[in-house]
Formats: structure tokens, sequence, C-alpha cells
């Protein structure tokens, strides 16, 4: 049974810098494999100083406490990404489902 090579050494190598990307912006790699190939990245949640938030909250007579509520959320749990090559050479990323 022939197998196939889907991917060639220029798309490969835009999938790898990609990678290196989202690795220099905090990523770590969960899973990888480079047959097909793909990987799983994963970022911890970052942390913020909540009495720098509450003195704003204070100093704009509570409208800061909107942005800090969206910054919570936003910054709340892990992200976890998806980066894969696909068949026409294309580099795309997806979130992943957390648990």
């Amino acid at each position: 049974m022939k197998s196939y090579q889907f991917t060639t050494e220029k798309d490969f190598a835009k999938f790898q810098e990609t990678l290196s990307a989202k690795i220099r912006n905090g990523f770590v790699i969960i899973e990888r494999n480079d047959k097909l190939p793909y990987v799983v990245l994963s970022k911890a949640k970052k942390q913020m100083d909540p009495s720098f938030h509450l003195a704003l909250v204070f100093i704009t007579l509570g409208l800061w406490s909107i942005v800090w509520f969206y910054i919570l959320i936003k910054l709340s749990g892990n992200k976890e990404i998806l980066v894969a090559l696909d068949e026409d050479g294309n580099v795309f990323e997806e979130k992943c489902l957390s648990k």
C-alpha cells in the first residue's frame, strides 16, 4: 500500500513558523503528530492584580467594574488550541473544548 504525502516542505515550514510563534507567546505543546501534522497547545490562565482594578473601580465611580468583569471572564481559564496543516497546505487554528 502506498502512502501519500499531502504536505510539501514549504507548507511544513509555514506550519513550523506558526508553531514557533505560538510557543513564543507562552503556549506549551501537549500533543504533537508530525505525520498528519497537528499540534495541541495549552496556555495557563493569567494572574491579575485585584488591588489595581479595585482602585480603578473607585476612581471611575464603578465604571471600571464592567471592564474588570470582562477581563476576569476572558482570562479565567486555560486556553487550548489545535494548530494543524490541511491537505491543501493551509495552516489553521481552532479552539479545543475544555474539560
